[in-house]
């Protein structure tokens, strides 16, 4: 039959974050996104490079018995690329990420996952979640040591036991499924299924029947009302016949950290092709030399200046007032004592305790030692950037640490430029940890530059059955 994706992608930084490390895709024949983990530079990296090498596979070309090799292979050939740098840049070390990838061909879907993302699907009225979390929760859920209800509360929830790491091992669990004309699909990061009650989706899921971009922003939107510190990805693809129904549009859409072009603004080219080239490129931080390629693909990418976006915000921290305002003030109090983040402040690198919040003349960070490093004696990108955004740190020894590789940093610039060199990063073991919605788990995907969910620092992940990462 004629099917096609009427599909829908969306992404916020969330509530806390100053950066996003999510990427998502959604094309007639392929939907994918991709939760990294690893900090700033990282969990971008590594999400980005897992999209980039599958957008080629959004084409008609392939046959339903070729679909399952070839996106096979795309996933192992991005998990290379993670794994050459990794070997590549120290501050890398540690990168990795999940990935969901459901790529269409005719009536046949092959559905690839590995990491603690989820994919669901509605049909005839019921929702399914159709992946299994390789996480260490799962696993205590699959040996009857805890329910399904307390792996949604567990301190350890975060815990990813299989991600795309770099490593020859690193294999995502494959299926095919046979598609079904009003089927639909959602791809999710744990920003939204960690913060979202199931039975909510379930009816966002149901609700906005034919309509995958109104029910993608109203997820995105809960998510943020819910007070979401993560970064936020959804991606929904309904199966479609066009020979009993009008035909959806057909130009991609790409969010999170894939669509950044630090070399540029110019649009991603038009084949499916020139798109991955383009993409993985941009991942390794390539410049790509083309000029005059035309917009192909639509870059719905987060912190989007809608008013719906905007009220979901104002709602979000409306939420952290009321609760400093109630019963759970001391509580919160407590805890903001404990959060830690380096910025900046009068042009200077500062050490703030708190979170880098504000709601209108309430702020939830206080300054708690200034430097002496200007901001301007740093590089651009990456320092200067993510320091102005607020950098999340677990710890006030993590903070001095990161204190004393900013004061050498700085050195190494001040002596360039004296020499008439351009300022540029030295190598430096400079990552950016996660925060964690509880003081023992990191919450999802890795760290950032504001409380992500961790209070720990993210280790390498591995595919041993027992906790390995630190989301």
């Amino acid at each position: 039959m004629p099917y096609t994706f009427h599909f829908a992608a969306r992404s916020d930084v969330g509530l806390v974050r100053g950066n996003n490390e999510d990427s998502g895709y959604a094309g007639p024949h392929l939907l994918a996104m991709a939760d990294g983990m690893g900090g700033h530079a990282g969990g971008e990296v590594a999400s980005s490079l897992a999209i980039a090498n599958l957008v080629a596979l959004d084409e008609e070309a392939l046959g339903s018995n070729e679909a399952g090799q070839q996106l096979l292979h795309a996933i192992t050939e991005a998990n290379t690329q993670i794994g050459d740098r990794i070997r590549a840049e120290r501050r890398l070390k540690g990168m990795g990420t999940t990935l969901i990838a459901l790529l269409r061909t005719r009536d046949t879907l092959v559905l690839a996952h590995i990491g603690d993302s989820r994919a669901f699907l509605a049909r005839q009225g019921t929702v399914q979640q159709i992946t299994k979390d390789h996480s260490y929760v799962q696993t205590l859920v699959d040996e009857g040591r805890i329910s399904a209800d307390e792996a949604a509360t567990h301190p350890q929830r975060s815990l990813v036991t299989k991600v795309l790491t770099g490593s020859p091992d690193d294999e995502p669990d494959l299926v095919v499924r046979q598609a079904q004309s009003g089927d639909r699909y959602l791809l999710a990061s744990d920003g939204l299924t960690d913060y979202v009650a199931r039975d909510t989706i379930d009816e966002v899921i149901l609700a906005h029947e034919g309509d995958p971009g109104a029910a993608a922003d109203r997820l995105v939107e809960l998510a943020l009302r819910a007070g979401a510190p993560d970064n936020v990805t959804v991606v929904i693809g309904d199966i479609i016949d066009f020979s009993t129904a009008d035909a959806p549009p057909t130009t991609p859409e790409v969010v999170g950290a894939v669509t950044v072009r630090p070399t540029g603004t110019r649009p991603i080219p038009t084949t499916p092709a020139a798109k991955a080239a383009a993409l993985s490129k941009e991942a390794n931080g390539i410049p790509d030399s083309s000029e005059d390629d035309e917009v192909s693909i639509a870059l719905a990418e987060e912190d989007r200046s809608t008013r719906r976006g905007q009220i979901a915000r104002a709602i979000g921290a409306i939420v952290v007032a009321a609760v400093l305002l109630a019963g759970g003030a001391y509580a919160v109090r407590t805890w903001l004592n404990n959060q830690f983040y380096v910025g900046v402040k009068d042009g200077y690198v500062t050490v703030f305790r708190g979170v880098n919040q504000t709601l209108g003349p309430l702020t939830f960070a206080t300054a708690v030692t200034q430097t002496t490093i200007p901001i301007a004696d740093l590089p651009t990108v990456p320092y200067a950037t993510t320091l102005n955004a607020g950098t999340t740190v677990p710890s006030r020894e993590r903070a001095d640490a990161l204190i004393g590789e900013l004061t050498l940093q700085a050195q190494a610039c001040r002596w360039a430029r004296a020499e008439g060199q351009p300022c540029e990063q030295v190598p430096s073991s400079w990552t950016q940890p996660s925060p964690s919605p509880s003081p023992s788990a990191s919450p999802s995907t890795s760290s950032s530059t504001t409380p992500s969910a961790s209070g720990s620092t993210t280790p390498s992940p591995t595919r041993t059955p027992s906790p390995s990462v630190s989301r």
